[in-house]
């Protein structure tokens, strides 16, 4: 690999000769999705200890699937919430949300079975550049007003943090230019301190030590028929993150190691998390922006990012800390890695050299309008069950490679 793309390493250890470089740039990864990972957890109920542990084993489970390939970072699904929030109310004991989690993933490796059957050449033509272009650019707008009301707590600051993140990433060079988003957040932070503004009280009253609860889930039935069904929306969701992941990085990951590969981490991951008592995995765009702006693509910088949210899990202080971080704060990081991630799907239509006939525009409106419903107040959805219903990305992307295949009836 070119010095531009990634750290040249000779040892996956830590105390390798890049070992510190390495551990500064797997804490940036781990404030990038420390934030979303959380809230899952704080907004349904489960313990954000257990969040942690569940997403640094998780990642480490995904790694070990797709051969230690693939730099992604596994976090809690916000897909997931609703239904969480419905079986918890209605049997009043989340570890029945638990056991709907645990299907899920097992649905998930089930899907990856069939995906290794089919053949990922097969699955492949169902996503050309003018279907992936713009889901990219949908998976990263949608993110987009989520980092806005995060940045409406403090606009000074938010401005803060995004202009000094982005000053270094622009100006800098060499390693520096890599820890933009880090350095934008200590500044953030810093200035956030003396205004006033972080709740140091999280900290002082955090233990040193602190074992998470782990609880095993119950199973019902109408549980798992309430949560299971979401599988079928954040399967394109997956393919969506993947190939985003993968068009930053320069490789093809749904053919090495394999969509099947990826799909199995995530099910294996989202199972184990079912099974101690944390919430539903997924791949996290969050960190797929961090690639995107360090150009630095090594997979081991995630492991060692997974090592430390386990780590995190257990150290009540440093969690404390991460927590103490204000919102403003990472509302302003988020808006670059988000915008980024748009700006991958731009790129893929630009560099893939597509004709921008009607067919094609018309493929990419489709998916653009009902991916970005929520947004511009189309909320366009297909209800699957009574608490689950398919829309956003998910939808955008079925009906994009439904309109794609109709128009292409008979083409390559």
């Amino acid at each position: 690999m070119s010095e531009n793309n990634s750290v040249t390493l000779s040892s996956d250890s830590l105390f390798s000769k890049m070992s510190f470089k390495r551990l500064v740039l797997a804490l940036q990864h781990l404030i990038a999705m420390f934030g979303a990972t959380v809230l899952v957890p704080v907004l349904t109920g489960f313990d954000t200890s257990i969040a942690l542990v569940s997403a640094g084993i998780g990642t480490l489970i995904f790694h070990m699937c797709t051969k230690k390939k693939v730099p992604v970072f596994l976090g809690s699904s916000f897909a997931f919430i609703p239904v969480i929030i419905t079986v918890s109310k209605s049997y009043g004991d989340l570890r029945y949300a638990q056991g709907g989690i645990v299907v899920a993933g097992f649905l998930y490796v089930l899907i990856s079975f069939l995906v290794l059957k089919v053949g990922v050449d097969k699955i492949k033509q169902f996503f050309p550049p003018q279907v992936i272009g713009p889901m990219i650019i949908v998976i990263g707008l949608n993110l987009i007003p989520t980092a806005f009301n995060m940045a409406s707590s403090n606009f000074l600051i938010s401005a803060v943090t995004l202009a000094t993140a982005l000053g270094i990433n622009f100006f800098a060079k060499g390693f520096i230019k890599q820890l933009s988003i880090l350095i934008g957040v200590f500044v953030g932070y810093a200035v956030s301190l003396s205004m006033n503004i972080v709740d140091v009280a999280t900290i002082s009253s955090a233990k040193f030590i602190a074992v998470p609860h782990f609880t095993l889930p119950k199973f019902d039935i109408g549980a798992v028929a309430i949560i299971a069904p979401v599988v079928l929306a954040v399967f394109m969701e997956h393919v969506g993150d993947i190939t985003t992941n993968g068009t930053v990085v320069g490789q093809n990951f749904l053919k090495d190691p394999g969509l099947n590969r990826t799909l199995l981490g995530d099910g294996l991951a989202t199972l184990f998390a079912g099974f101690i008592g944390g919430p539903a995995n997924t791949t996290y765009g969050e960190n797929t922006g961090v690639l995107a702006i360090t150009k630095n693509y090594d997979p081991s910088i995630i492991r060692i990012t997974a090592v430390l949210a386990i780590i995190l899990g257990f150290i009540g202080k440093i969690g404390g800390f991460m927590q103490s971080i204000p919102t403003a704060v990472m509302g302003g990081i988020s808006l670059m890695l988000f915008s980024m991630i748009s700006l991958i799907g731009v790129r893929t239509l630009k560099d893939s050299n597509i004709k921008f006939d009607i067919k094609n525009i018309i493929i990419i409106a489709i998916i653009l309008i009902i991916g970005l419903g929520n947004i511009i107040g189309l909320n366009i959805a297909i209800p699957i069950t009574s608490n689950v219903s398919l829309s956003g990305l998910s939808l955008a992307a079925i009906i994009g490679v439904i309109i794609n295949k109709v128009l292409y009836l008979g083409k390559k």
